[in-house]
This record gives C-alpha cells, sequence and structure tokens, in this order.
C-alpha cells in the first residue's frame, strides 16, 4: 500500500509516526499486504515536497509523534509538548526539542544516553552539519545558505567554529530531534517487519539547493565561486510542457564523484537502506544521462542529454553495501541505454496501469506485456487517484477498459485494483486513496503545479470496516500473501 506518514490521521497538521501509524500498520497486517511504500522522509521546505529536501539524510521533525514524546519520563510538561503541535510549527518545535534535550540530559536512565551516544557517532558525518546548517539558517531568517555572510557560506573554518560555540543549545536541539525521529521511525519499522510488512522508502536523484547536503558538500556540486549552479537539472519539451520542466537542482560533479569511488552516494544510500527494506530510485534515467540546462535559462529548451555515469555509480554501491534492493523508477520517455542500465543491475522498473489504455496492444504497461520482475501500480503519488482517474476518461477509452478487462459493468476503480494484483509483477502497489476509491480532490500531487499539493490526511471513517477482509481474499486469491 502506498501512503505517506504525513497522511495518516491525527491532531497536528500532519500525520507522525505514533499511534497512528502502528494502527495502519495492523491495517496492512489484518489485510495480508507484507509493503508499506512512503515518500521521501526529509525535512521539506515551507512547500511541503518531500521531493525537495532540507536533506536527503535527516529525518523530518514533523513526522516526531509528541505523544509518544510525552510518554518518556524524561518528557516535558504537557502544555509545552501541546505548543509543538501548534501552528507555528517550525519555531514550536524547535523550542520544544530544546526543552526535551535539556530534560534527556537530567533525567534520561544510562540505556537511553548510551543509545543517543551510539547515535550520535553513527551519524556525525551528516549529522553535525545539518545541525548547523539548520540553526544557522534559522539566525538568517531561513534564507538559503548563499546568501549567508560569506564566511559562513564558504565554510570558513573559524566561522564555523565561533558558530558552534554561540549556537550550542540551538544545535543540540536540532541533534537531539534527530535522535527522537530515528528511534520512532525504527521503532516503526521493527513492529512492521515483526508484522511481516517491509517498509519501502524513496530516493529522490537530486537534491535541493537549499540544502544542508549542497551546503556541506559543494564540491560535489557543479556550482559557481558564490554558491549558485552553473547548470540544473529538469527534463527537455514533451507532449505535457512546450518548454520542458525545468527543476532548478543543482546538477552533480561527476569527476568528483569518480575520483572519491562515488562516496557522497554510497553514505546516502547506507543512511536510506538503515530505515527502509527497498528503495525506489526517483528519476533512474538521470543515472544513465541527465537533462543538463544552463543555470541562467528559464526554461528547460536550452538544455541537452550529458551522460551520468549510473554504472559506475551503482556498481560501487554493491561493491561496499552487497546486494541493492532497489526499484527503478523508469517511467517516461525511456531509451534503450536505460533499459540496458536497469537490467544490468536486475532492478525491476515500474507499470502503471492507468497508462495502460492509451494506445494500442503493443502498450508496455498492459498487463500481457508485463513481465515479472517489475512493480505493479494502479498509479502513484504523482498520478490522478484511479476513481479520478476513470470518470475523466471519454467513453470510447472507457470502452476499451472494460473490454479489456472483461469485467463489464464491475465498479472502478476495483477492477483496476484487482488487475494490476492478478498480473506477474513481483509486487504490486496500491495507493490507498484507490482503496478507499476516492476521487480527484483526494490526490496527493499534481506535478507542474506549487500549491496545494502534499497536504492529504486520511481519515479513519472512510474506511470500510471489511476493508482488511476485502484485502486479504483479494491477496489470497492471486497469490499474494506473503509467507509467514
Amino acid at each position: 500500500m502506498l501512503l505517506h506518514p504525513t497522511s495518516l490521521p491525527g491532531p497536528g497538521l500532519g500525520g507522525d509516526l505514533g499511534p497512528e501509524a502502528h494502527r495502519f500498520l495492523e491495517l496492512l497486517r489484518r489485510g495480508g499486504l507484507s509493503v508499506w511504500q512512503v515518500l521521501p522522509l526529509g525535512p521539506t521546505h515551507a512547500d511541503g515536497s518531500p521531493y525537495l529536501a532540507q536533506s536527503v539524510r535527516a529525518g523530518n521533525p514533523a513526522l516526531i509523534s509528541l505523544e509518544l514524546v510525552a510518554a518518556c519520563a524524561w518528557a516535558p510538561p504537557a502544555s509545552a509538548l501541546e505548543t509543538g503541535s501548534g501552528e507555528h510549527t517550525v519555531s514550536s518545535r524547535h523550542q520544544v526539542f530544546g526543552q526535551c534535550a535539556e530534560r534527556f540530559a537530567a533525567l534520561a536512565d544510562t540505556g537511553e544516553r548510551e543509545a543517543y551516544a551510539a547515535f550520535r557517532q553513527r551519524q556525525s558525518d551528516w549529522l553535525e552539519d545539518y545541525a548547523l546548517y539548520q540553526v544557522l539558517r534559522s539566525a538568517a531568517g531561513d534564507r538559503a545558505w548563499w546568501h549567508w555572510p560569506e564566511s559562513l557560506r564558504d565554510r570558513e573554518s573559524n566561522a564555523l567554529a565561533s558558530a558552534r560555540r554561540s549556537h550550542r543549545l540551538a544545535l543540540e536541539a536540532v541533534r537531539f530531534e534527530q535522535f527522537l525521529f530515528y528511534q520512532q521511525w525504527q521503532a516503526l519499522r521493527r513492529a512492521a517487519n515483526t508484522g511481516g510488512v517491509l517498509m519501502f522508502g524513496d530516493l529522490p536523484l537530486f537534491v535541493a539547493h537549499d540544502s544542508a547536503d549542497v551546503w556541506a558538500e559543494p564540491a560535489a556540486f557543479r556550482l559557481g565561486p558564490d554558491g549558485l549552479p552553473t547548470v540544473v537539472a529538469g527534463v527537455p519539451p514533451d507532449a505535457f510542457s512546450a518548454t520542458g520542466q525545468h527543476w532548478g537542482n543543482p546538477h552533480y560533479d561527476w569527476v568528483y564523484h569518480r575520483r572519491n569511488d562515488f562516496a557522497w552516494w554510497r553514505r546516502r544510500l547506507a543512511t536510506e537502506l538503515e530505515r527502509c527494506d527497498l528503495l525506489r530510485l526517483d528519476h533512474f534515467r538521470g543515472l544513465q544521462a541527465c537533462w543538463e540546462i544552463p543555470a541562467d535559462c528559464d526554461t528547460a529548451l536550452e538544455g541537452c542529454w550529458v551522460p551520468a555515469p549510473g554504472a559506475e555509480l551503482l556498481a560501487a554501491a554493491r561493491a561496499h553495501l552487497g546486494a541493492l534492493p532497489l526499484v527503478a523508477e523508469d517511467l517516461g520517455v525511456i531509451t534503450p541505454e536505460v533499459l540496458a542500465l536497469r537490467d544490468r543491475f536486475q532492478l525491476p522498473g515500474m507499470k502503471i496501469l492507468q497508462f495502460a489504455f492509451d494506445s494500442d496492444a503493443s502498450n508496455p504497461y498492459l498487463p500481457h506485456n508485463l513481465e515479472p520482475n517489475s512493480v505493479i501500480y494502479t498509479g502513484t503519488h504523482d498520478n490522478d487517484t484511479s476513481a479520478g482517474w476513470w470518470a475523466a476518461l471519454p467513453e470510447e477509452r472507457r470502452a476499451r477498459v472494460l473490454e479489456y478487462l472483461g469485467c463489464g459493468s464491475a465498479p472502478m476503480p476495483e477492477a483496476l485494483m484487482r488487475c494490476a494484483m492478478g498480473t506477474v509483477s513481483r509486487l504490486a502497489i496500491l495507493p490507498m486513496q484507490d482503496l478507499l476509491g476516492l476521487d480527484s480532490s483526494h490526490r496527493m500531487n499534481v506535478p507542474g503545479t506549487a500549491e496545494g499539493n502534499w497536504r492529504w490526511r486520511l481519515r479513519w471513517e472512510q474506511v470500510d470496516p471489511g476493508l482488511s477482509e476485502q484485502l486479504h481474499h483479494w491477496a489470497e486469491l492471486y497469490g499474494r500473501v506473503a509467507p509467514d
């Protein structure tokens, strides 16, 4: 099932990793489902997009369950925790986690102290830079790092040392916030694995320019001396956009990454694989070639394809990390070279049923053209809900769908979900909105738009009491109940 934790029910502005997440796990377990897919878990900017995080290795503090924090012996008073769930989320949470860190230092038992010390040591290669980035960004009025004083922008050692001394307590609050996220996420993952459920994460290919990652290791990216990108990422013009898509992410300096045996990437993958059992590689085609746009261009029209060392990167990762449980997001216009890279590393690709009925019988997303080493979706977080997709289809396309599925007047989106589960694909993913039969007003994201995305929330009253039994029946019917 596909559901990001921010979409879980709960009292705050978004869902978290607390009791509602564990309740959702129970729904999956009783339904015989064995995979929970989430979106990237990093701390977001104001737009809420998990694909442009302030760090690709930190956890989003908005996902920390204050209810679980309140149950700890060292927790601050309930009134302080209530402040952290209010509308002024960022500033109030920083204040709350500062209090938590102080009380933890004074009241935590030996085992808790040792766990925190071990966390700080194990994650130090990113944690210290991330904490400093967050504190300095806040001190600069939330301005991006390239607008900071030059000594901090350029990471001069004396300036960084002075900042660490000046912001000692604030830095500790950020470190402790990340410890809380780690503890709660790992508890959720253990509960999932114990119940036979794997956690399926998501790794964006590119990172946000305004991020701790780019500020901490600028040599890994193609930046000018002012910290601004010389080239940015996007995709070329296509049927959906006459000018292409101008994403604005800085491109990687692949010479730097080759020289360091892709150490930055290996550390990043290791962090994600510590969190999740499977990983989706977003924009996989960018590992074969990236669309490179001069930074001073307003559209993607002036871009060009530039080869990327995906094979070398994946080989280095496999040599150091072992087997890579990765899924290639290979959607869109994909070349034979991209497919060859995917198949060389035996990565399953993604298939979307909503894309299957807009051409003829050779459509690669039609069930009869699928291969077992694939992951089938009715739709993803970027698609309309299947009920919304169905409502928007012209009558002749609906007739084609029903004829292909051989289901007559079977209700939608049930027929599409059952079709997905009945394919040969080794994994079938159903978005929660489809299981609830929700319309377009409940979709998670509309690509190319900046407002109103990433906000959908599940309500338990939307869930039919018999949903688990129905899911379990389908899983048994189509041979998808995971072995004990």
